[in-house]
């Protein structure tokens, strides 16, 4: 009598065409993205990436021709995943169903949490680097533009729509995101917990005042 564990198993499905690019694509995208965060711009080249990937010299080259293509790709590929998981955990989450106070200082903590990223540094590395090249400039500002319109709709989901809905709610974000990158920017000398950090009181405050939050209002109800 064979036992189940001797029967043998019915074949796997093939994978496409298609699915075994975009899984060759995720890969070196991920490659690329651990370059960039390890090594910096100046040290990930094609090669590196290659090599770290485990993949041909001719798949990573039908995927991205250039060496920019490939990695201002890679910095923005885990944004728009980190996002939309994130999106996908606010709608569901009891965090979803508060308001006032509470909403907004939780969304500001989220905020801030998203510049402690890999993600976040990949990008400082490219926007360095575009300063003084052209060719990254070129393909990392329309890129990023796209970007932006993605992770304004994310972060408007993360303050809910009665906040989002105030009029100075694009100036707030604006300035949080201009303050926050930039104090981001010290931990690349002085590593430190980015939950302790000492402005994060002050961001939460500049956004209840900036969207006429009551701090007293402290309650929950139907704002996802």
């Amino acid at each position: 009598m064979v036992s189940p564990v001797d029967e043998p198993r019915p074949p796997r499905p093939r994978r496409t065409q298609g699915e075994r690019r975009a899984s060759s694509r995720a890969i070196i995208l991920a490659a690329a993205l651990e370059e960039l965060f390890e090594n910096g711009y100046a040290h990930s080249t094609t090669v590196t990436v290659q090599r770290r990937a485990g993949v041909s010299r001719g798949r990573l080259l039908h995927h991205f021709p250039s060496r920019e293509s490939l990695l201002i790709a890679a910095a923005q590929h885990l944004v728009v995943e980190q996002i939309a998981d994130m999106e996908q955990w606010v709608l569901g989450s009891e965090y979803g169903r508060t308001t006032g106070p509470e909403r907004c200082d939780r969304a500001v903590e989220l905020l801030w949490g998203t510049f402690a990223q890999p993600y976040f540094w990949a990008s400082m590395e490219l926007w360095v680097a575009a300063r003084t090249s052209t060719d990254i400039r070129n393909e990392l500002f329309p890129a990023e533009r796209r970007l932006g319109v993605a992770v304004t709709h994310v972060v408007a989901t993360m303050f809910g729509p009665v906040l989002s809905s105030h009029p100075d709610f694009d100036e707030c974000r604006d300035l949080l995101f201009t303050s926050m990158r930039g104090v981001a920017m010290t931990y690349a000398i002085h590593p430190r917990d980015p939950v302790t950090e000492p402005h994060l009181p002050s961001w939460k405050r500049l956004a209840r005042r900036m969207l006429d939050i009551d701090d007293a209002d402290r309650t929950t109800g139907t704002d996802g």
